[in-house]
């Protein structure tokens, strides 16, 4: 039987992509107490090679650009059932983004947690999003 996390993912998807891009400060969504509990946390990456690095900040690029796409749609959903297909969706676009970047999902929020943590980490990131 295949778990279902997605909403999850897509959650602490959106909020790695803007903390990783240093976007104008955004506090990452709050937890939708119906969508069940969060999986861990991963912990964050010890050791990022820039290619990792590359790898991440790709993927949160598109990331934060599907979030940016479905947002409206979001907003715009006029009950439950509309509102948690278009979630779906939109974290099932995410995850595929992070996946062809050639990461998990776990490797991916691990990165973001990483640059939440460590400046420099950040500074690289924001380097390489250039």
């Amino acid at each position: 039987m295949k778990r279902s996390y997605v909403p999850a993912v897509g959650a602490c998807l959106i909020a790695m992509a803007s903390a990783a891009m240093a976007q104008a400060p955004q506090q990452a969504p709050a937890p939708d107490p119906s969508q069940g509990a969060m999986p861990a946390q991963p912990q964050p990456a010890a050791n990022v090679s820039d290619d990792q690095l590359r790898k991440f900040v790709s993927a949160a690029q598109k990331v934060a650009m599907i979030s940016q796409e479905y947002t409206p749609r979001l907003n715009s959903a006029t009950d439950a059932a509309s509102q948690q297909q278009v979630h779906k969706e939109a974290d099932d676009k995410m995850v595929d983004a992070v996946h062809r970047e050639g990461l998990t999902v776990d490797e991916f929020n691990g990165i973001g947690q990483a640059v939440e943590q460590n400046p420099s980490l950040a500074q690289r990131a924001r380097d390489m999003a250039k």
